[in-house]
């Protein structure tokens, strides 16, 4: 592994649209941009210790951004929606919005 599991998993993403597919027992995290699925996978299994059925990657655009007459850029980050087999749940996310 290229980090620790808690380096790889910077931060869960919970927005409207994130809630509505944890009903199908997807979750979407904010993730290390050198990351891998493998690792990425892996990570998940051990910090929340639930199976993971499949890991899809996004690696998010940086959009061009102005402040008056400043221009500047979003960062650029890497998003990891990860599929858990039926029967589990991650805990930390069951205010979220289910």
């Amino acid at each position: 592994m290229i980090a620790a599991a808690h380096d790889i998993i910077v931060r869960p993403i919970i927005t409207e649209k994130t809630s509505r597919v944890m009903a199908q027992n997807k979750y979407t995290f904010e993730v290390l941009s050198a990351a891998n699925k493998i690792e990425i996978r892996k990570a998940v299994e051990e910090v929340f210790k639930v199976k993971v059925s499949s890991v899809h990657t996004i690696n998010v655009h940086p959009k061009p951004k102005r402040m008056g007459r400043f221009l500047g850029r979003t960062r650029a980050w890497k998003k990891a929606i990860v599929t858990l087999l039926p029967g589990q749940r991650i805990e930390f996310f069951d205010g979220a919005g289910i």
